[in-house]
C-alpha cells in the first residue's frame, strides 16, 4: 500500500545526496541504505533505474572505507550490505563485492558471535540486532545464493547453527514479558521484538529454544540466570565488553533485573541517549543500576560517550542450588585502585517466595541501590523495613540490614528520548556489609 511512497523517498534521496557528499555517505548508514533498498526489490518491488545505479555507486564507495578502525557491528553491516549487493547485481565486480564479503564475515562471525551464543558486546539490544542480521543472511542465500556456490552454502549452514545459540543466549537475557533485560547499552525500540524475531526464524525452518528453569551461568559471556516458580533474576557477572570495544558498556559490574512473573521489580537504567554529554555519562556510571556504588567513582571507568578507561573484572563468580535455593555470587575489582583496594562481592539467593542480596563493600561511602521498576510503589514503614505495591495490588515485604535506608528519586529510560520518573532503595553499607530480602509470600 506504500510502495508507492517508498519509490519516492528512495528517488529522492538519490536527488539529494550527490555521491560523497554528507554523512547519508558514511560507511554505516550506506551499509542499512543498501541492504533496505534490496530487502524492498526482494519482497516484490521494481528499484527505478536510478537506484539501481545508486547501488552500484554506493557498493563501489563502500569497499573503499570499510570500517576496520571501528569493528564490531559496524563492520558486520558492512559485509552484510555487500554480500547483499554482490548477490543482487551478477557479473565480476559483483563476485569481488561477494569474496569480499564473506572473507569478511569468516574473520568476524567467530569474533563477534561467542560459543556460548552472545554477541561480544554484551548487549541484550545489540545482541538482538546481530539476530537478525544473520536471519537476513541466511534469507538471502535462500532467495539469491546458487546452489553450487559451496563457500556461501558453508556459510549458511555455520550461521544457521550459531543462530541455535544465540536464541537461547537471547531467550537467557529476556524477562517472562518476553523483552530484553537492559545491561549495557539496551532498550526498546531498536531491535526488532523476541517475538517477531522469532517468527522470522520459524519461517526460515529453524527453532528456536524456550528459556530454561534453575540456575545457570553462560560459560564465555558471564551472565548468570536465576529461575524459580514465578521469580526470574538476570545477573551481571559478565566482563563489560570486548577489551578493544567497549563503547556500548556501562559501568554496571553485580547489577541485577528481577521479575515477578511478567512484572519487572527491580530494573537497571536503560539508555534513552546516546552521543557526548552529561546524561549519557549518567545512564552508563554505575549509580543508575540495581548494585554497589562507593562514593562517587564508577566501577569501570566510561568517560566521553562511548570509552572506557579503568575496568571492572569479574572473579569468584559461580551459580548452583538445591531444591529449595538457587543462588549467584561474584566478585569485582573495578575499586581496588581506591585506598584500602577494596572489592566488591555479592550473593543472590532466591528461593520459592522470597530474595536474599547480600553485599560486602569495604568503604564509608559504599551503598547497595534498588532501581524499581516505574509501576512498583515504594513505601518505608521504618527505617530498615517497607513494601513494594505492584499495579495488581500485590505486596512484596523488604528487609535491610546495614545503615539506615532511604527512598531516593531514579528514572528509567526503556526507549531513545524517554525517560520515566522511578525509584530507588539505597542501603548504606554498614561495616561493609549489607542485605536485602524481599518477601513475596
Amino acid at each position: 500500500m506504500r510502495a508507492g511512497w517508498h519509490r519516492a523517498l528512495i528517488l529522492d534521496w538519490v536527488a539529494a545526496n550527490p555521491p560523497g557528499i554528507g554523512s547519508g555517505w558514511e560507511p554505516y548508514p550506506t551499509s542499512l541504505r543498501i541492504v533496505n533498498w534490496i530487502k524492498w526489490a526482494l519482497a516484490g518491488h521494481e528499484l527505478p533505474p536510478e537506484a539501481v545505479a545508486s547501488l552500484a555507486v554506493q557498493a563501489r564507495w563502500l569497499t573503499k572505507r570499510l570500517e576496520w578502525h571501528l569493528l564490531g557491528n559496524h563492520l558486520f553491516a558492512n559485509a552484510k550490505a555487500l554480500l547483499f549487493v554482490g548477490l543482487w547485481f551478477d557479473g565480476p565486480e559483483a563476485a569481488r563485492w561477494r569474496q569480499r564479503a564473506l572473507s569478511i564475515l569468516a574473520l568476524e562471525v567467530p569474533e563477534q558471535i561467542l560459543p556460548d551464543g552472545g554477541q561480544f558486546e554484551l548487549s541484550p539490544m545489540y545482541h538482538a540486532l546481530a539476530i537478525e542480521d544473520l536471519l537476513d543472511l541466511v534469507n538471502l542465500v535462500r532467495a539469491r545464493g546458487r546452489p553450487d556456490d559451496v563457500d556461501l552454502s558453508r556459510a549458511a549452514a555455520d550461521w544457521c547453527a550459531r543462530l541455535s545459540l544465540m536464541f537461547g543466549w537471547l531467550a537467557i537475557l529476556s524477562h517472562p514479558d518476553g523483552r530484553i533485560a537492559f545491561f549495557n547499552d539496551s532498550a526498546f525500540g531498536i531491535a526488532a521484538e523476541n517475538a517477531e524475531l522469532a517468527g522470522y526464524a520459524g519461517r526460515l525452518g529453524l527453532v528456536v529454544p524456550h528459556p530454561p528453569a534453575g540456575a545457570l551461568r553462560l560459560p564465555n559471556s558471564g551472565y548468570a540466570r536465576l529461575a524459580k516458580n514465578e521469580a526470574v533474576l538476570l545477573a551481571d557477572l559478565a566482563p563489560i565488553g570486548p577489551d578493544y570495544l567497549p563503547g556500548h558498556a556501562h559501568a554496571d559490574t553485580l547489577s541485577f533485573e528481577l521479575s515477578l512473573g511478567t512484572q519487572r521489580v527491580v530494573v537497571n537504567s536503560g539508555t534513552s541517549v546516546y552521543g557526548f554529554g552529561a546524561e549519557r555519562l549518567r545512564q552508563r556510571g554505575t549509580a543508575a543500576h540495581s548494585t554497589v556504588t562507593l562514593g562517587n567513582c564508577d566501577s569501570s571507568e566510561v568517560w566521553s560517550g562511548f570509552r572506557v578507561g579503568r575496568r571492572a573484572r569479574v572473579i569468584d563468580a559461580g551459580v548452583g542450588g538445591d531444591a529449595d535455593t538457587l543462588w549467584a555470587e561474584g566478585a569485582h575489582d573495578g575499586y581496588v585502585h581506591l585506598p584500602g583496594h577494596p572489592v566488591h562481592r555479592r550473593r543472590w539467593e532466591l528461593g520459592p517466595t522470597g530474595l536474599r542480596v547480600s553485599d560486602s563493600l569495604a568503604g564509608d561511602e559504599a551503598e547497595a541501590r534498588y532501581h524499581l521498576h516505574p509501576d512498583i510503589e515504594a513505601l518505608q514503614d521504618e527505617p530498615h523495613a517497607g513494601h513494594l505495591l505492584l499495579p495488581n495490588g500485590r505486596s512484596l515485604r523488604w528487609i535491610a540490614e546495614g545503615g539506615s535506608v532511604h527512598i531516593a528519586r531514579s528514572s528509567w529510560h526503556p526507549e531513545f528520548g524517554l525517560s520515566l520518573p522511578t525509584s530507588c532503595l539505597v542501603v548504606p553499607l554498614r561495616d561493609g556489609q549489607a542485605t536485602l530480602s524481599l518477601n513475596w509470600a
